[in-house]
């Protein structure tokens, strides 16, 4: 089978593998999808939290099943399955206390152990989730949007809020969707002027502020002085996550979805003054990814329109360095299979 590997940072390798041995418990899938991620360009260049080379990337998995064993989901050769990609312990103190995607030995397909981008992977049984009814599109955004809810979650978004969304890349523009759909009023923020009249035609944001100008005084003005009750973080820029705390409200939350390679600092007095929660938004959990589903299913998400570029498995390597391009455009990009 055709495998593509991450040797090392900037270096892609396709080559033929065997294909993966089925052990027990798991189910053999056969590739249809694989979306692209910021998570794989980091891998890519070298700047990815966690990660060892050579790696197989790829956690945003739409597949058909191939072999598997009789199993509770009722799910048999030929379904549409997605992925859930974060493997956790189920011994672990996260686990056992409600949080498996916290879990300190959380093992991530594509990031700690060979993902998707391949024509057939084993994963275990329990990590599938049904997407029968769902088109191959839809699928492959369930991963993604499930990230996002997350971090709307954990944000705890409530109508009428102000809600402000740091970056407008897939992470980001699922935020300012499902912000919208809590009821809250939302506000994008992003350097890039393309990107936020996407967040005003696909996500419906209220009003969207372009970060290379006065961000804190624009917001200020179209909150009448008030700033966010909630700021989300998705823009994978340590600069942006420390000057997030300056959007936030007294009594308000920052939420960190971005993750970097990098330390965080900020002002203790500000965030004292303003008496502020942080968060981390880490992965998303079963039940997420079950109501992201249930939102494409009733309309709420539309995935053909966020998926902007394709390319076939065979042409993957010349299509990610096009992708990864300064000015590609790219909102949410596929291998096709």
């Amino acid at each position: 089978m055709k495998t593509l590997t991450c040797i090392k940072p900037h270096h892609f390798e396709m080559s033929e593998t065997a294909h993966p041995p089925r052990g027990p418990g798991e189910a053999l899938l056969r590739i249809r999808r694989i979306g692209i991620c910021g998570t794989d360009i980091h891998a890519y260049h070298g700047n990815q939290p966690y990660f060892a080379y050579p790696r197989i990337l790829g956690h945003e998995i739409v597949a058909e099943i191939e072999e598997i064993e009789a199993n509770d989901q009722g799910l048999v050769k030929g379904d549409l399955v997605t992925v859930i990609p974060y493997i956790s312990d189920p011994n672990s103190f996260a686990t056992r206390n409600g949080k498996p995607n916290a879990c300190e030995n959380l093992q991530v397909i594509g990031v700690h152990v060979d993902g998707g981008m391949r024509e057939y992977l084993s994963v275990p049984v329990e990590q599938l989730v049904d997407a029968r009814g769902l088109s191959l599109d839809q699928a492959l955004i369930v991963e993604p949007m499930s990230i996002s809810l997350h971090g709307i979650n954990r944000a705890e978004a409530k109508p009428g809020q102000d809600v402000v969304v740091l970056g407008a890349g897939p992470i980001g523009l699922g935020c300012m969707k499902f912000a919208k759909l809590a009821g809250a009023r939302v506000i994008a923020v992003d350097v890039n002027a393309k990107r936020l009249d996407f967040a005003r035609s696909w996500a419906g944001v209220d009003e969207a502020i372009d970060a290379k100008g006065d961000t804190l005084a624009e917001l200020k003005r179209l909150t009448d002085g008030n700033l966010a009750s909630a700021v989300i973080d998705c823009t994978g820029s340590a600069k942006a996550m420390m000057g997030a705390f300056d959007f936030a409200a007294p009594g308000g939350t920052v939420v960190y979805v971005s993750l970097v390679l990098a330390d965080i600092t900020f002002s203790d007095p500000l965030f004292h003054k303003k008496e502020l929660t942080l968060k981390g938004s880490r992965a998303a959990t079963k039940a997420e990814f079950a109501t992201v589903i249930e939102t494409i299913r009733g309309g709420g998400v539309d995935a053909s329109a966020f998926i902007t570029h394709r390319a076939d498995f065979t042409d993957a390597i010349p299509a990610f360095q096009k992708w990864i391009e300064p000015g590609s455009g790219v909102i949410k990009a596929t291998f096709e299979f």
